[in-house]
């Protein structure tokens, strides 16, 4: 225990943060006085340091090398300086960070341009908080090497994080390996040197302008223009108490849709998320706020973005749920995006509707067809729709990261709820602009008379009834999870239910020129598809269940039984 009470006091003694200095000597003084549970936390807090990955940095606010604070920041933020000047031609490297409404999101940001700025890089500061797309916008927008944004996304209200992505051959997309681990041996040889406080900072960075929200703003209508179906939409909003209503209300204006209802009780940024257990559309009860304002005014349509405005959520009027809303699955969302970004390819419009020389860009080199991507453990639908329209299929490693550097992309998502519309100016998921996307689908359905539901169904009309499932099983002790993987690995099942599995592709020995990845795929002779990975944010084990009917029921009867059956093996292997 000795140890880590010393790597604590030398912790104090360079961290700039009043609250987290109170916290750890208050800490301290109950570890001295011999309380176990002190000394437990104490342990926790410093045997180990958060890890920096093809994520970043994410985790629970705190002092201590395990948790997010100013000093962890700080080290993080001088080794990527370290790591951009390391990789660059000469000339300062240009960096521009972002931030959202999260609880010391401004302060880490504001520390990170700093050393930034004292390293010798040209920093720049958005200019106030605004949703994660805006920030990768910015990096290409600005021709920036490099950028950072603060943000925990939808994770607890506890968690921050440190999302860093690359300009120049990466095209603004986040960091994938082996940049994380260069970047991480840096951050580790600053927090070898001991002291924070004798990095050099520098305030002579710059703010960017307003001009690049316009632009964001200009580039993200482009999408989908309102057509003549908008007028008189009746639609909700809900910003899950995060940042994305400024942004999403000026879009709406120039793309010309009508203004929604919002949720006012989530509308504004509010760090502590005081209306939700967990500020994730995807969360039960997460959009119950949304439903009953839906109900209040007999909305068409309900669309939500989480905190940082880079997932959208869409729910539609369903007399057979509770409560008469059903939100739809990010594969039904990802699905009908896909269909519209193959609809616009095949007829050699841009994703962002024009027929223009913009399109060859997104196309890729003249000859080489467009592109549809989506990560391994989204519905395989997408990849009858880009057969169906002659286009090439790339099926990834989950995250944004893998999914945005599909050759020739054109469109890009994951089934939780993460869609890449506008690859030409955001190399991310965006929630915002799949928003407008949505938007512009059900306005084109409403001129004709139809509904997104209409929608749907013509989808399974015409490609089949694709269903998918999850099961997602949250854990305190992250090494139940390596268990649970491995134990899956010793002794792979034969069957799932009733049904007999054929084959199982074991990603960590590399699989259809994937990288490594902790991942197993369970195929079996129904045609049906399990996937269990850990997942890459929080503390969960995910099952992905898919399988294809010749009719909504079909499916649902054959997903049902793939549920029951996968549920029957996680028991047998906890």
């Amino acid at each position: 225990m000795s140890g880590y009470v010393d790597a604590a006091r030398a912790w104090l003694a360079q961290d700039p943060d009043a609250v987290t200095r109170d916290e750890l000597t208050s800490l301290l003084a109950r570890v001295e006085d011999g309380d176990a549970e002190a000394a437990a936390d104490l342990e926790d807090r410093f045997s180990t340091r958060l890890a920096f990955g093809t994520a970043g940095l994410r985790g629970t606010l705190g002092a201590g090398s395990n948790r997010m604070n100013r000093v962890l920041v700080s080290q993080a933020a001088a080794g990527f300086a370290a790591y951009l000047l390391e990789r660059s031609s000469g000339s300062a490297p240009t960096v521009v960070v972002g931030y959202d409404g999260r609880r010391n999101s401004d302060v880490f940001a504001r520390d990170s341009v700093e050393i930034f700025a004292g390293a010798g890089l040209n920093a720049i500061l958005l200019p106030r908080l605004l949703p994660t797309p805006v920030l990768a916008f910015a990096v290409r927008h600005l021709g920036a090497d490099a950028g950072v944004m603060v943000t925990a996304s939808h994770n607890p209200p506890d968690d921050n994080g440190y999302k860093v992505y690359l300009g120049g051959d990466d095209q603004g997309a986040q960091i994938v390996s082996p940049a994380d681990a260069e970047i991480a041996a840096h951050i580790q040889r600053i927090a070898d040197g001991g002291n924070i406080t004798t990095l050099p900072r520098s305030v002579g960075y710059a703010n960017a302008p307003e001009s690049v929200v316009e632009a964001y703003v200009s580039a993200t209508a482009a999408v989908a223009p309102a057509p003549a179906g908008a007028e008189g939409l009746n639609w909700v909003y809900t910003a899950m108490h995060g940042v994305g209503w400024e942004t999403v209300s000026r879009v709406l204006t120039e793309a010309g849709y009508p203004q929604p209802t919002v949720v006012e009780a989530q509308i504004h940024p509010d760090g502590r998320f005081p209306t939700v257990a967990f500020p994730n559309p995807e969360e039960p009860g997460a959009m119950d706020l949304s439903f009953e304002t839906a109900r209040a005014v007999d909305a068409e349509l309900v669309i939500a973005n989480d905190p940082d405005a880079d997932r959208l959520a869409v729910a539609i009027p369903d007399a057979d749920a509770e409560g008469g809303w059903r939100r739809l699955t990010g594969n039904e969302i990802g699905l009908l995006l896909g269909w519209r970004a193959a609809r616009l390819a095949a007829e050699g419009a841009s994703p962002t509707g024009d027929a223009s020389d913009d399109a060859a860009e997104a196309r890729g080199d003249a000859g080489v067809p467009a592109s549809l991507a989506c990560s391994l453990v989204s519905s395989p639908g997408l990849q009858a729709v880009a057969e169906h329209y002659g286009l090439e299929f790339h099926s990834t490693l989950t995250g944004f990261k893998w999914i945005s550097r599909a050759p020739d992309i054109v469109f890009g998502f994951e089934e939780a709820l993460g869609y890449l519309v506008n690859p030409t100016t955001v190399r991310d998921k965006d929630g915002i602009s799949a928003a407008v996307a949505l938007l512009g689908m059900a306005s084109e359905a409403r001129a004709q008379g139809r509904t997104v539901a209409d929608l749907l169904q013509e989808f399974r009309d015409t490609f089949g009834a694709f269903a998918s499932d999850q099961i997602s099983v949250r854990v305190s002790d992250v090494s139940e999870i390596a268990g649970i993987m491995a134990a899956l690995r010793a002794q792979p099942p034969a069957a799932v239910g009733e049904i007999a599995v054929s084959r199982i592709d074991d990603l960590l020995l590399g699989v259809d020129g994937l990288p490594p990845g902790d991942v197993l795929r369970l195929w079996l002779d129904d045609g049906s598809r399990l996937i269990v990975r850990p997942s890459g944010t929080e503390p969960k084990l995910k099952l992905y269940l898919d399988v294809r009917g010749s009719s909504a029921k079909k499916a649902r009867r054959r997903l049902d039984a793939l549920r029951a059956g996968a549920e029957e093996l996680l028991v047998s292997v906890r």
